[in-house]
């Protein structure tokens, strides 16, 4: 009985060896993923630092040495043009004018008598009384005299401009933003007293990146905005600096204000959207060490490197809204190969 099962056992392992194994199972074929570059692009938010600047600033500063009498304003309050800022001690200033003034006096008694002499030599001269030299030699006094009459005269001028000197006045209307001086201090030449910053005619300064300006510079709808304190304010481009700033390494660009400014010194965010579309950074793959994407065209891959591209970020392309690109099966795929 037990070689009966074994042999059963012989014969059903042996049918079981013969029969042929079955093929294994095909390798599934590459599923393709298809979008329009108008579905997948979008148009990435730019931002850069901005503050609300005047349009004109100026420091004033005193132009001769004295003491500050009067220094009737203050930081963050308004002047007009013409204002009177700063009075500094001019007692000495009076004294020299009041001296320059006597000095043109005393020219103009001194001409009006060479002149006087020069007409009564002219008469004896006709009468043969006195000669040719004497007469001209009144006439030399005559000249003499009206030339230290004109250097008296400019002597006055100086001494009247330099007593305006001690008084500073607004060149424009704006807003104090520094106060140094002090009533009481000696004021040197050349030293700040007060900075001004124009109150009407104010701009947006922002600091840029290199790569930022062409986007800025395109940028036409919606128009770049100045955002601050939670409140927007619509400006437009006036000028890019082409200068790079050293530390930084940013350019400034200027915008107008196309309403009402804020408030001078504000500072916030300039925000546009960069005219160029881009694709999402998932999107590109990198072949023979370049950035870009592959495009359906005929049939089959063809890889389109973007110039721009960098490794994590949305680059900006150049393609048509309608090309296809491939979104799904992109990374196995190779230049020219069959997407069938």
């Amino acid at each position: 009985m037990l070689l009966r099962i074994l042999i059963a056992t012989s014969c059903t392992l042996l049918l079981a060896c013969s029969r042929e194994a079955p093929p294994a199972a095909a390798s599934a074929a590459p599923v393709y993923q298809f979008a329009r570059v108008a579905e997948v692009a979008f148009h990435p938010e730019r931002s850069a630092p901005a503050a609300v600047v005047g349009k004109h600033e100026a420091r004033l500063s005193a132009e001769v040495a004295a003491v500050i009498q009067a220094l009737p304003v203050d930081v963050g309050q308004t002047v007009k043009q013409g204002q009177v800022l700063v009075r500094l001690d001019a007692r000495d200033a009076r004294l020299a004018l009041e001296r320059a003034e006597a000095a043109v006096a005393q020219a103009e008694a001194r001409l009006a008598l060479a002149e006087a002499q020069a007409a009564r030599a002219r008469a004896l001269r006709e009468q043969n009384f006195i000669s040719a030299e004497a007469l001209s030699l009144r006439e030399t006094e005559v000249a003499a005299a009206a030339a230290d009459l004109r250097a008296a005269v400019a002597q006055r001028a100086t001494a009247q401009r330099t007593l305006e000197k001690h008084t500073l006045v607004a060149p424009f209307d704006a807003v104090v933003r520094e106060r140094r001086g002090q009533v009481g201090e000696l004021a040197a030449p050349g030293s700040a007293l007060l900075t001004l910053v124009s109150a009407r005619e104010l701009e947006l300064s922002a600091q840029l990146q290199p790569q930022d300006v062409p986007s800025l510079e395109d940028a036409v709808f919606p128009a770049p905005t100045f955002v601050t304190a939670g409140a927007r304010h619509e400006v437009r481009l006036v000028r890019i600096s082409p200068a790079v700033n050293r530390e930084s390494r940013s350019v400034e660009a200027r915008l107008a204000f196309v309403g009402a400014p804020p408030a001078a010194g504000s500072e916030g965010r300039l925000v546009w959207r960069d005219p160029r579309p881009h694709l999402p950074a998932d999107l590109l793959v990198r072949r023979e060490g370049r950035l870009g994407v592959f495009v359906a065209e005929g049939g089959k891959a063809r890889f389109h490197a973007l110039a721009e591209a960098q490794e994590g970020r949305p680059a900006a392309i150049d393609l048509a809204p309608e090309t296809r690109l491939v979104t799904q099966g992109r990374h196995a795929l190779q230049d020219g190969q069959p997407l069938e």
